[in-house]
């Protein structure tokens, strides 16, 4: 039902982390997934772990903070493949700490991943979808777009812009074919997340307080997230656009 035969499809931050589940999610669905990131070595070795298996996946070098490179990754693609069918704008950061804690390069650092970088790739790959009158674009959001979150002040203005441009965009392009969703995961068990648990005074403590946050009891793994993405770029979602797709285990149900 959720099968991306042939489709050509680009994922930012596809190294590692959610971004790499849905790569490789994708490219099992029969896609031409193309990788993009800014940490190319293990870009490159997820995207030939992936052809050993069988599919198909190429790794780009992309730094979405940079208008440049965002235009000349999409110019390589259309090139190569000749169309761009599904993008998937993964890239992004996170930050803990309460308005107090937070300064502004924080959040500017932040906003430039968060939101320009969403923003700046999918200008550069929205015109070869407009042209066709056909495409699908996923962005992800977060819990944190949709509820706020304690301590995560910087984190929440970032996501919740990107919910806004989600449907402020889907508005503008559903005439011309293109749909445009957004995904509101809750806490991802992510290489990221466990890194940033590391660094508590005590990592077994706050592993459990960010499970329980959800009324599942624990946090959704990466393959949850591509699973919905396989959806949302489908023909099954053929009529779902401007949607913030959550998926969060509970938690914005009032927990």
């Amino acid at each position: 039902m959720f099968e991306q035969r042939d489709r050509v499809v680009l994922v930012t931050g596809a190294a590692s982390g959610i971004g790499a589940a849905i790569a490789s999610a994708f490219a099992a669905a029969g896609a031409r997934v193309v990788l993009t990131d800014v940490t190319e070595s293990a870009g490159l070795a997820l995207a030939e772990q992936i052809r050993a298996q069988g599919h198909s996946a190429e790794f780009r070098r992309l730094n979405v903070t940079d208008e440049e490179d965002c235009a000349n990754v999409a110019g390589q693609v259309l090139t190569r493949h000749g169309r761009l069918d599904v993008l998937i704008n993964n890239a992004g950061i996170g930050h803990v700490g309460t308005v107090l804690e937070t300064n502004g390069a924080d959040l500017d650092r932040l906003y430039a991943v968060n939101v320009r970088g969403v923003f700046n790739v999918t200008k550069a790959c929205l015109p070869t979808m407009v042209d066709r009158r056909a495409g699908a674009i996923i962005n992800l959001a977060s819990i944190g777009g949709v509820v706020g979150v304690r301590q995560r002040a910087a984190y929440c203005v970032t996501k919740f812009a990107v919910v806004g441009l989600t449907k402020a965009m889907a508005l503008d392009h559903s005439h011309q074919g293109i749909r445009v969703n957004c995904i509101c995961p809750g806490r991802v068990e992510t290489p990221f997340v466990k890194k940033m648990l590391a660094g508590y005074p005590d990592p077994a403590a706050a592993y459990r307080e960010m499970c329980a946050t959800q009324l599942t009891g624990r946090m959704l793994h990466p393959d949850e997230v591509a699973a919905a993405a396989l959806y949302l770029a489908s023909d099954a979602a053929v009529s779902v656009t401007g949607t913030a797709f959550i998926i969060d285990g509970g938690w914005s149900a009032g927990k």
